[in-house]
């Protein structure tokens, strides 16, 4: 059986300390105006742009919509969701398609549509998609069979990692950068990852675990290696099957479980 869940966060507390620290030396939150650091790139520079105007990236996102759908909920599972998503970090994707630095999965489909944009186009097709509501898909609840984790459902194994990662083997929690509900951090261009299509974040996970990238400057690419490495191809298909079925309720449901009550 196969169905969306959303997880109560009362456990929340018992992150691993390890997760914590790993957030302070990562995490340092920037206005979502604040100008793209992509210096590095020669065929963009993303630092003069002003903040996007997200009526104008509709307009030039039209030919996004053959992939990842007209509000950014695509219907194939190989592209990726990218509604709610930061503008500050789509922009830097674009950038990076465009420039060439980006050049591993669908690269060669992006690549023309992104060297069609300039510098602003890019910020304002990312105000556009932040604008937009993401969807969430299903969490699979089967029971594993064997191995390290046989009795416990499929999505558990997933849920672990996200919330207290596995200190042992030095990889933090997911939610350490990227929210309880996968919501990400747009300062630090930290991608939301909640409701994300299973197929796509396994293929990234995959090219993290590789450990090489193009890019000049790999400073992100790094961390999510060094997350990514520990990972067994079981955990990397149950935590992309978990975050599938993330969604804002879960913020929802942590606020409310934080209110005082009356």
């Amino acid at each position: 059986m196969r169905h969306a869940r959303v997880m109560g966060f009362a456990g929340l507390a018992i992150v691993a300390v390890g997760a914590v620290a790993f957030a302070q030396t990562t995490v340092n939150p920037l206005p979502e105006n604040a100008p793209v650091e992509t210096a590095s790139l020669d065929a963009v520079d993303l630092t003069k742009t002003a903040w996007g105007d997200a009526e104008a990236g509709q307009g030039k996102a039209a030919a996004c919509a053959a992939c990842h759908g007209a509000d950014g909920n695509p219907s194939d599972p190989q592209y990726p969701r990218i509604a709610g998503q930061s503008e500050r970090y789509i922009a830097r994707q674009l950038a990076l398609f465009a420039s060439g630095e980006r050049s591993t999965g669908l690269a060669a489909v992006m690549v023309p549509f992104a060297q069609t944009l300039s510098a602003q186009d890019m910020r304002d097709v990312g105000a556009y998609f932040a604008t937009q509501k993401a969807g969430a898909g299903l969490a699979d609840d089967g029971e594993i069979a064997d191995g390290p984790y046989k009795g416990m459902k499929f999505y558990e194994v997933g849920q672990q990692l996200y919330r207290s990662g596995d200190a042992a083997r030095g990889v933090p929690a997911c939610l350490a950068c990227h929210g309880p509900a996968g919501a990400g951090n747009p300062g630090p261009a930290y991608p939301h990852i909640g409701g994300q299509m299973q197929d796509y974040t396994v293929r990234r996970l995959q090219e993290y675990q590789a450990g090489t990238t193009s890019e000049k400057d790999p400073a992100l690419f790094k961390i999510m290696a060094t997350v990514a490495k520990p990972l067994t191809e079981q955990e990397i298909q149950a935590l992309a099957s978990y975050i599938q079925g993330l969604h804002d309720r879960a913020d929802d449901e942590a606020v409310a479980q934080a209110a005082p009550k009356s």
